[in-house]
């Protein structure tokens, strides 16, 4: 295989060798844990804190490893489209390699995450709020440029990056001695939860990926046997919304995924008050899907045969009025309890 070539077929040795190129290129972000989440769980909850990451998620790993592999190719420009988080990071990485980004984002996207793109120097193109549009319209750039598109999730050198979060926590775990019964990661297009299996192969680690409820299209893809695209509901995980599981994931997932977990808002919005009071960090919702579903899974029959249960912060690029509306829930709740007690 050539150096700047992407593997056809993703082993867990793929993932190993991304992590050392990687090693030095991003941050190795900490683990976290909390003795109030722990009760919770039942269980103990090792939490990677990839919200840590450069540019605000773990999407910086998949695009570092994509870009890197084409800039050495010769390539001079690349193209990104995502609800996000992943056109930030792929426009951070083709800066690092002085290429050229273009990034097509949905109307209504992250006004932060659209200004993260922006002052990384990418142009930046709206194209509707369906994940097909933004599709159309990379394609035409990518016609009109010659510039590669980069897929969000559908992409070996993306998946095998974004699985490198998992390996690290496998490894940090094992360090601690408190080594990993289960693995849970958020799921968008699917390829971190495929990066985890893959980082998780032949380790007896069970992983899980957490949907949003109405945004599970890797849930029914699962039971129906075959891709299953859904009109992603509306959700406060904006990084959670592709209406179909990515096909490369997908044949990952089908015979490495132990399960899937659906979420609602309000246990995800749960999640992220715990993860920023009990621990101090700020996730956004879609990190913060991760722990709500591990907790749900702590909740369900059976589940607390897991000692140790990772969890992927994947990122948190969030809106200041979204955590405003998130945390005032808690505070009325507390002033209201307090004042009844005066």
């Amino acid at each position: 295989m050539s150096p700047t070539a992407a593997p056809a077929v993703l082993h867990r040795a793929d993932i190993e060798e991304t992590a050392r190129w990687l090693s030095r290129r991003v941050v190795r972000t900490p683990v976290l844990r909390s003795p109030v989440i722990d009760r919770l769980a039942g269980a103990r909850v090792l939490l990677k804190a990839e919200n840590l990451q450069n540019g605000g998620s773990y999407k910086m790993r998949g695009a570092l490893r994509a870009v890197g592999r084409l800039a050495a190719a010769g390539q001079d420009g690349v193209i990104a489209q995502s609800t996000g988080n992943h056109a930030v990071a792929v426009a951070l990485a083709a800066r690092q390699h002085r290429l050229a980004a273009t990034v097509v984002l949905p109307v209504d996207a992250s006004p932060t995450k659209v200004e993260r793109a922006r002052a990384a120097g990418a142009r930046v193109v709206f194209a509707g709020t369906g994940v097909e549009e933004r599709v159309a319209v990379a394609r035409r750039l990518s016609d009109e440029t010659g510039h590669p598109v980069i897929d969000a999730y559908d992409h070996a050198d993306v998946i095998a990056g974004q699985g490198t979060a998992s390996l690290e926590l496998i490894e940090q775990a094992e360090r601690a001695g408190t080594p990993l019964d289960a693995l849970v990661v958020p799921v968008g297009g699917g390829g971190g939860v495929a990066g985890a299996c893959l980082a998780a192969a032949g380790t007896g680690i069970e992983v899980y990926g957490v949907e949003p409820v109405g945004c599970d299209s890797l849930a029914r893809s699962l039971a129906a046997g075959e891709r299953v695209p859904v009109a992603p509901a509306p959700t406060i995980a904006d990084g959670l919304r592709p209406s179909c599981v990515g096909e490369l994931p997908f044949a990952i997932l089908r015979t490495a995924l132990r399960g899937v977990v659906r979420v609602d808002d309000e246990e995800i919005a749960a999640a992220f008050r715990l993860l920023l009071m009990e621990l101090k960090v700020l996730v956004e919702p879609s990190g913060a899907a991760g722990l709500a579903g591990a907790l749900r899974l702590a909740a369900e029959a059976g589940v607390r045969r897991h000692r140790t249960v990772g969890v992927v912060l994947t990122g948190g690029n969030v809106e200041a009025e979204l955590v405003a509306r998130l945390t005032v829930q808690r505070f009325a709740e507390v002033t209201t309890v307090e004042g009844a007690a005066a």
